[in-house]
């Protein structure tokens, strides 16, 4: 059974040649529907509309360009940014005073996260630095301008011992627990 040979088969290919793309209908040639060299380019008309985004003001524009700048805090010096290395060596010296405090108070190094929690938590909330921040030049304060405060300082304390949080900084070089705490390391 071909398809002319199916009851309505004419009457559909009519339908099927008045409605395609060909407007000519079923009437031209195959042949005569591409002609043979190059291809040239066809010109396309699309009827859709253009999404466009509002256009850039001059607060968007401008994107920061030192850490702290969002933050109204000066490029170098005092009150500015503090930087990694600066933090990292803090860390250090931090973490080797408490390893040398829990083994003269116990003998054992066990309770050095202990003792590192809790100098961290006090000399924070109550100075805004630590033994290692102070020897390097660096200290904590809040965004407001007031003292860290005991509420802050355990908030802060809480998530930079679970380690990574604070590995997670954004432009201004603050970490999670930063962030979640309101305050910013500058320099002294």
């Amino acid at each position: 059974m071909t398809p002319r040979s199916l009851p309505g088969a004419e009457r559909y290919r009519g339908e099927v040649a008045r409605n395609s793309r060909n407007r000519g209908g079923a009437t031209r040639p195959r042949s005569a529907a591409r002609p043979a060299g190059p291809a040239q380019p066809r010109s396309v008309k699309v009827d859709t509309a253009q999404l466009t985004a509002p256009a850039a003001t001059e607060a968007d524009t401008t994107k920061p360009t030192y850490p702290g700048q969002g933050l109204g805090l000066p490029e170098r010096g005092p009150g500015s940014v503090a930087s990694m290395p600066r933090r990292v060596l803090a860390l250090l010296i931090d973490w080797l005073l408490s390893m040398v405090i829990a083994y003269w108070l116990t003998h054992n190094q066990f309770w050095t996260i202990a003792v590192f929690a809790v100098e961290t938590y006090i000399l924070t909330a109550l100075t805004g630095t630590t033994v290692g921040k102070r020897l390097v030049g660096i200290r904590v304060v809040r965004l407001s301008g007031g003292p860290v405060g005991l509420g802050w300082a355990l908030v802060r304390t809480a998530i930079l011992l679970t380690v990574v949080p604070p590995l997670l900084t954004d432009r201004d070089l603050r970490g999670l627990h930063d962030r979640a705490s309101d305050t910013v390391v500058v320099r002294i």
